[in-house]
């Protein structure tokens, strides 16, 4: 193992030890004191299974055959969920076949942050994930289930099924995807013309026929955002098969890999609580940093982590960041989409290279077995048709979009923590050119997204400025993605003006070229420092140094009065979110509700 890792997991596993320990010894004490279906009595059983057929009846009620419960986030306006419509009938019928049943325990909320972004929807778009986590523990409450498999994909809903599932750590957990859609205009394009409607040079008809020539069938949308890092990462901690996050929805393996799913849950897989520990959240950082994954999982996998009572910490990230190569140039870190890095080698070739330097842990349980085997392997349908893998050699086929360890596109992650007199945030620069890494500029403060695109056509900001939009964290309205700044600020920094952005607010997955200092925590809602800068203040952002600071005297800095934060607003279903504002952790702790006790033991173990 790489000198870093293993301190980084001894250190993480050290610090974690009485909330681990009670963590495990409350998945313990499920597991004896309620065990799925038999403390149940007779009347609980007959509403449980009263719509089944007489042979599920008689399988659920004897005690002995296998029942799993079924998570399902299917709707048909997200294009990656879609696809989920026949899946519950697949797992009962695999199920069945093997002498178990199924049962759809839930449905979860799953909202479209593309349909959300820039629109007050956001605002509740953080919040759903641990909506879906809650939604995820009532389903799995009625205690009649053996096993669990949670069928969801994109930003928020796979952690908050992750979330939600911790809570059942005594029962096995498989994650099943559907696959990204078929590549479309290309992102540089979307991009580019994104930008044109910035600056008024493109109309409405022309932005909207882009869009739809991107986002235009079945499947993940195709850049390496929060949707496709979640694949990624659930197949790097063992709970989804190797090499299934990218084939498309249409693929002939599809219905396969369920049932192969279904068969390693109900025959090998070990309990989530054994599944999920130090080494695989390791494995998964690693995953996300070796491929520029998306910046929100700084926030999930803390989450995470807290629920599996380990207490892991952006400086964690920042330390395996620094020796963790990135191996990966996808859109926005690259020209290239996910159906790109597929063909190129795929998961398969990426932790293949990542367990052979060293990065990470061949040690972990997964669903199918111990080690990293199966993921250094090919997946390829066999002669039955059933999924098969290769240990055969590995090659990227694609330099420019999968390279070696020993050949890294560079020798770092690309996620950066950030500290000053502002206090903490994170930046994610492998998406960022060099030159572009250090800014130093008086800053322009703005309240919303809107602000900023008001200045932004008024001429406002064609200069040297760093944008600061506060008000934005979770206490203040949710914590949104501000995506919609992207636009106007990459028009900005092609026009030849030094630009950053910091905010206490989150960036989308798809953030890429500008710099962007998010996740600034204390948030202003919360007394940060950042209630407290002016317009014409002169802030310095340093990635390579680490360093965010504003350069005012401190006295003066701090005799100021901090700008006031608007409540959050009760319209489009955001007044049923106050609780959650009024209660929600900073997002150095995940920006979550749930009272956690990592670090300080359990009290109810």
């Amino acid at each position: 193992m790489h000198p870093v890792v293993d301190e980084v997991t001894a250190a993480l596993a050290a610090r974690s030890a009485a909330s681990r320990a009670a963590y495990l010894a409350r998945c313990a004490r499920t597991r004896d004191e309620l065990p799925p279906k038999r403390t149940l009595s007779c009347g609980n059983i007959a509403h449980g299974y009263a719509a089944c057929s007489e042979e599920e009846k008689a399988r659920i009620g004897g005690g002995s055959n296998m029942n799993i419960g079924i998570i399902n986030a299917y709707n048909d306006m997200l294009s990656a969920h879609q696809p989920l419509a026949d899946y519950p009938r697949m797992i009962k019928d695999a199920a069945f076949a093997l002498g178990g049943s199924a049962q759809v325990a839930s449905g979860v909320p799953a909202m479209c942050d593309g349909v959300t972004q820039g629109q007050p929807g956001m605002e509740l778009s953080l919040f759903s994930r641990d909506v879906v986590a809650m939604a995820t523990a009532v389903g799995l409450s009625h205690n009649l289930f053996d096993a669990v498999v949670c069928l969801g994909i994109c930003d928020k809903i796979v952690p908050g099924m992750l979330l939600g599932a911790l809570e059942f750590g005594h029962l096995p957990v498989a994650f099943i995807g559907s696959g990204p859609m078929a590549s479309g205009i290309p992102n540089s394009e979307k991009a580019r013309v994104r930008q044109l409607h910035a600056a008024g040079e493109a109309d409405d008809a022309q932005l909207l026929a882009v869009e739809s020539a991107s986002y235009h069938s079945a499947g993940t949308c195709t850049f390496y955002g929060t949707a496709n890092s979640n694949q990624v990462l659930m197949e790097a901690f063992g709970l989804q098969l190797p090499g299934s996050s990218f084939l498309h929805p249409q693929n002939a393996l599809r219905p396969a890999l369920v049932r192969q799913t279904v068969q390693e849950l109900m025959s090998v897989a070990p309990p989530l609580c054994e599944v999920v520990n130090e080494h695989s959240l390791v494995n998964a950082v690693v995953a996300l940093l070796a491929t520029g994954g998306s910046t929100n999982h700084t926030l999930h996998l803390v989450a995470i982590a807290r629920a599996a009572g380990i207490d892991l910490t952006w400086e964690d990230m920042d330390r395996l960041s620094s020796v963790v190569p990135l191996l990966a140039r996808v859109y926005p870190n690259g020209a290239a989409d996910v159906n790109a890095m597929e063909e190129a080698g795929g998961t398969a070739f990426l932790f293949r290279e990542l367990r052979d330097a060293g990065f990470m842990h061949d040690t972990v349980n997964t669903n199918w077995g111990k080690g990293l085997g199966r993921h250094a392997a090919r997946l390829f349908a066999g002669a039955a048709g059933a999924p098969e893998w290769s240990e055969g050699d590995l090659a990227s086929t694609r330099l420019d979009v999968l390279r070696p360890a020993a050949d890294p596109f560079a020798h770092e992650g690309g996620v950066r923590l950030l500290g000053g007199n502002l206090g903490q945030c994170v930046i994610k620069v492998s998406a960022v050119k060099e030159e572009h890494q250090v800014v130093r500029a008086p800053c322009r403060v703005f309240a919303s997204q809107e602000a900023l695109k008001q200045a932004f056509e008024a001429g406002e900001l064609d200069r040297d400025v760093i944008a600061v939009v506060r008000g934005q964290g979770p206490k203040a309205n949710g914590m949104p993605e501000l995506h919609k700044m992207t636009p106007y600020l990459g028009t900005l920094q092609d026009r030849g003006f030094k630009v950053a952005l910091v905010t206490d607010g989150r960036m989308s997955g798809a953030s890429g070229k500008v710099p962007a200092a998010i996740h600034l925590s204390p948030e202003a809602a919360a007394g940060g420092p950042i209630a407290r800068l002016r317009d014409g203040d002169v802030l310095s952002l340093d990635a390579n140094a680490g360093v965010l600071n504003v350069e005012v005297e401190d006295g003066e800095f701090n005799a100021r009065e901090a700008a006031a934060v608007e409540d959050g607003a009760d319209t489009l279903g955001r007044g049923l979110f106050a609780l959650f504002r009024n209660n929600v952790s900073d997002a150095r702790t995940g920006a979550a509700v749930f009272t956690t006790h990592v670090g300080q033991g359990d009290q109810s173990a």
